[in-house]
């Protein structure tokens, strides 16, 4: 049995090995990086579905093994990516409108979600992609979610990644276009992408489009939103258990459960810590973040092996309706704040 598991492990890291570098190698290519390297593995992840089905058996194992550990340490290395000192000096303006925003998208996309007829795992993962990060979020949050259909649940990742892969990328390109008829400086304009856009990629080509100052800004407000995935995995944790204590019915005594505290992320912020105050070069940082992107990357290809989307394209209408109005009042808030506040 061991060695089975072992094979399987083998054979599920290489293949997804295999769609993480090609997904970081591809984003690099003009208008593709509108993607991002995480979307293109996970588009890569499902291409692989088309090989020999005992292939994939034979890898289910380790596939399952890369999607949940790979993942986690992907963000943990992540969190050098992240400049605590840039985010004080950019003030309590930049921290206060990514609270705002984050706060504010999550609730307005959850709430229309759940309008529209989306169920309430999709809703809330959809919501936090949209709010905090993107891919990186869904896969970050959706951890804290208890749940007993395991392949009901990477349906509800996939479709909720496909979502703000789709919302960012259009608004991206909608952004860089309204540019001109909006009167915003470039930094402004940085500003308006970081706070605005789902993914890091889109916040960084929108805001790369117009500049150094409209780049350097784009990545702080956006890193600023991301600083928030910590908080909101523990909130959405907590959330659920609650609800499930409340739900149970009467008479009955639900099992005790471990508390759904997200290590990993408490890991996100001492790597950024560590990556602020500790002496290392900035190529060491650009490995470690490469080395994130790439671990990051297997885990989406490894959701992209196991997803039925048969199912994902019955239920996807609803969080996408959702998605698409709570984008645009968050474009609206962005600009707002971006001419009055800087």
């Amino acid at each position: 049995m061991q060695i089975f598991a072992k094979r399987s492990f083998w054979l599920a890291a290489g293949m997804t090995l295999t769609c993480s570098v090609a997904g970081v190698l591809l984003a690099k290519l003009p208008y593709i990086n509108l993607i991002g390297a995480l979307v293109l593995a996970l588009l890569l992840g499902i291409a692989m579905q088309l090989t020999p089905l005992r292939l994939r058996q034979e890898a289910s194992a380790g596939t399952a093994f890369i999607s949940n550990k790979f993942l986690r340490l992907g963000i943990i290395l992540l969190g050098f990516r992240l400049n605590l000192t840039k985010l004080a000096a950019a003030g309590v303006k930049t921290i206060f409108v990514a609270a705002c925003a984050v706060t504010l998208t999550i609730f307005l996309t959850y709430w229309l979600s759940r309008k529209f007829g989306a169920e309430d795992e999709l809703a809330i993962l959809t919501a936090c992609g949209c709010g905090i990060c993107g891919a990186a979020a869904v896969m970050g949050v959706s951890p804290q979610i208890e749940t007993n259909d395991e392949e009901r649940k990477r349906e509800n990742e996939v479709l909720a990644v496909a979502v703000v892969c789709v919302m960012g990328t259009v608004f991206t390109l909608l952004e860089i276009g309204l540019k001109p008829l909006l009167h915003l400086t470039a930094p402004q304009f940085g500003i308006v992408a970081g706070a605005s856009l789902h993914e890091i990629a889109h916040a960084v080509a929108a805001g790369g489009a117009f500049g150094q100052a409209s780049l350097d800004n784009a990545l702080i407000m956006k890193l600023s939103r991301v600083l928030l995935l910590a908080p909101v995995a523990l909130i959405v944790g907590y959330w659920y258990q609650h609800r499930l204590v409340k739900e149970s019915k009467a008479g009955e005594v639900p099992t005790p459960k471990q508390l759904p505290i997200p290590w990993f992320l408490g890991g996100f912020i001492l790597t950024s810590i560590l990556g602020t105050f500790l002496p290392f070069s900035q190529g060491v940082l650009d490995t470690l973040v490469q080395a994130a992107y790439i671990f990051l990357g297997m885990a989406m290809a490894a959701l992209g092996l196991s997803v039925n989307f048969k199912v994902i394209f019955k239920r996807g209408g609803a969080v996408f309706g959702a998605a698409v109005i709570s984008s645009t009042c968050l474009l609206t808030f962005a600009i707002i704040m971006s001419k009055w506040l800087f």
